[in-house]
C-alpha cells in the first residue's frame, strides 16, 4: 500500500468544531490532519503514539519480569529456592497480569 502513492482526492465538508476537533486530535497526535484520517480509516493500534508507547512499555516490563523468573528457576536448580522467591514470583506474574489487561482495556 505503501508503494501505491497517494492519487486520490477525496473532499469531505465539516462543522466549523469537526474541523478544529480534527485539527487537535491531529496535533495531539504530532501528526497532519491526512495523516491522521488515514490511521481512523486503517484502524491499526500500531499507528497510535500513545499505543506504541504503551506496548514498547509493557515489553520492557516483561523483559524484566523474564530476568527474575529466570534467576528464581536457577535458585530453584540449584536448591536454594525459597518460599521468599516463590511469592516474588506470584507477585510478578500477577504484575504482568494486570499490565497486559490495562493495554488490552486501552486498546
Amino acid at each position: 500500500m505503501k508503494n501505491e502513492g497517494k492519487k486520490c482526492r477525496k473532499e469531505i465538508r465539516l462543522t466549523s468544531r469537526e474541523l478544529k476537533d480534527l485539527k487537535d486530535q491531529a496535533a495531539q497526535m504530532g501528526v497532519t490532519e491526512s495523516q491522521y484520517l488515514r490511521q481512523l480509516i486503517s484502524n491499526r493500534p500500531r499507528d497510535y503514539p500513545a499505543i506504541r508507547q504503551e506496548l514498547a512499555r509493557l515489553n520492557n516490563e516483561i523483559n524484566h519480569i523474564g530476568v527474575n523468573i529466570n534467576q528464581i528457576v536457577h535458585n530453584n536448580n540449584s536448591r536454594l529456592y525459597s518460599e521468599k522467591d516463590k511469592h516474588r514470583l506470584y507477585v510478578l506474574m500477577k504484575r504482568l497480569k494486570d499490565m497486559t489487561m490495562e493495554v488490552i482495556d486501552k486498546l
